[in-house]
């Protein structure tokens, strides 16, 4: 019987354990014989027409027949609509580490988290530097604890990327502010819903000096922009 394109796809999600994100399943999947300009496209639309596949978080896809144990090996509350599940906070980081290296830039999480898991890797396995080393000590005391760095090709930070799933920003921003002598850019990356209390936190009097440095990404805006920086960086190899 002649294998239609889906199954290709299916065997991509087969070889990482059910569960892939779009930059693997685009360099897993067999499209030689495909006969298309737009592989890539392809595997997009496939995943979003096809009911052997479901939306994990945005980039990140699983195989419907094995839903129910992915979500419990993600802990995912099943109550809810996929996009507004939670999601583990390494995997918030893989991708933002993701993006940066598409990027070119050195990509650095905290050593505490470099064994938590990016979907079926290591964070030590996504990001490209250990090393955190570029002013005095007792600012990297600081700058050590980030969720996520990017370096540019001087060593020096060009981004700074906390994840905030749940408390209330104020660590985060006090980082920034012990950071703010560089020139980089401070983003928070949370669910949208908590913008508000973000916007409250960093109006504070105290925070006047970061305010304007300071950015809000939210969970949903980060995974569609992973979904572009892949395909765009992807189709161009």
């Amino acid at each position: 019987m002649l294998k239609r394109q889906k199954h290709y796809v299916i065997e991509a999600l087969l070889k990482q354990g059910n569960v892939a994100t779009l930059s693997q399943l685009y360099h897993l999947t067999d499209v030689s014989s495909w006969q298309t300009k737009t592989p890539f496209a392809s595997i997009r639309r496939i995943l979003q027409t096809n009911d052997e596949f479901f939306k994990i978080q945005p980039g990140l896809w699983g195989l419907s027949g094995y839903k129910k144990e992915i979500l419990e090996k993600f802990t995912i509350k099943n109550g809810k609509m996929v996009g507004e599940n939670e999601f583990t906070h390494a995997y918030y980081q893989g991708i933002i580490a993701e993006i940066g290296n598409k990027r070119n830039f050195k990509t650095f999480v905290p050593a505490q988290d470099k064994n938590r898991l990016f979907i079926n890797r290591k964070l030590s396995e996504v990001t490209t530097t250990d090393k955190c080393d570029f002013t005095y000590a007792e600012i990297i005391r600081f700058a050590k604890t980030v969720d996520v760095i990017w370096f540019n090709e001087r060593n020096l930070p060009n981004s700074f990327f906390e994840v905030e799933h749940s408390t209330d920003f104020k660590n985060s921003i006090n980082k920034f502010f012990e950071l703010q002598d560089f020139r980089a850019r401070f983003i928070i990356v949370a669910k949208e819903e908590r913008y508000k209390q973000f916007d409250n936190v960093i109006n504070a009097s105290i925070y006047s000096p970061i305010r304007k440095l300071v950015n809000f990404v939210d969970y949903e805006n980060l995974g569609k922009q992973y979904e572009k920086e892949m395909t765009y960086i992807s189709s161009n190899i």
